[in-house]
């Protein structure tokens, strides 16, 4: 892969998923502020880009399991798969994770104040993803399969009450910075999700499946505001020129 500073941090991960975990060795965030450029991120983070290119390749070469280019997916298939894979994964980590949370709260919460904040922000997720994830599969991926089937020469495509694609998205969008602004707390409270020293097996389970929550939303994230939401507006707008 190579790497122009006029290209966006998103773009290197919708062209291949695997360069996400070396974005994420450097904090660089390529979901939420995917479209910061790479000269951008790199003079931020004091990576000569050269260097961030390398890495990324050889990533890529040490990881040779098969990629799925999700940029050629239908954008059915694509809604469906955020829908089976990732809203389904919030769904079932999050009662887990908040029992978890209160428990290591009353535990722990003594000598580790900061996990009453860590199960508060937590919870300010669970109820922001649950309203965002019903508004997706609700109002704007049902829309979004009526645009490409339109395209494919179905119905005509009816004027949605919200006038445009555009202004959901904006609105999911900015749900997408919020959560990822709450995660970069969460992880700052507890230091990157690391248990400490005199933390339980509840404890370090706890921080393991934060991490992991985190991951997850940043590849879903990723895939709604770098793949899915600009190809429906480009549809759409090909649609009513």
């Amino acid at each position: 892969m190579h790497l122009t500073p006029e290209q966006t941090i998103g773009s290197i991960v919708a062209e291949d998923h695997r360069a996400a975990s070396v974005l994420t060795a450097h904090g660089i965030d390529f979901c939420c502020k995917g479209g910061r450029t790479v000269a951008d991120v790199c003079q931020r983070k004091g990576i000569a880009p050269a260097a961030l290119e390398r890495e990324i390749n050889d990533a890529l070469a040490r990881d040779t399991k098969a990629r799925e280019d999700h940029r050629s997916w239908s954008l059915l298939k694509l809604a469906d798969h955020i829908e089976r894979v990732h809203h389904r994964y919030v769904e079932d980590s999050i009662p887990v994770l908040q029992r978890y949370l209160t428990k290591l709260c009353h535990v722990h919460g003594n000598r580790h104040p900061e996990l009453f904040e860590v199960a508060e922000a937590f919870q300010g997720c669970a109820s922001a993803m649950a309203m965002h994830m019903k508004k997706e599969e609700l109002v704007l991926f049902p829309f979004i399969r009526q645009l490409e089937r339109s395209a494919d020469g179905g119905a005509p495509l009816k004027r949605p009450h919200f006038g445009t694609v555009e202004n959901p998205v904006h609105l999911m969008m900015a749900d997408h910075d919020a959560e990822g602004d709450r995660f970069r707390r969460i992880a700052e409270l507890t230091h990157g999700y690391v248990n400490p020293p005199d933390g339980c097996a509840t404890y370090a389970t706890a921080m393991a499946m934060l991490r992991d929550f985190e991951a997850d939303l940043h590849l879903h994230i990723h895939l709604e505001n770098n793949i899915l939401f600009p190809r429906a507006i480009a549809l759409e707008k090909s649609l009513n020129p």
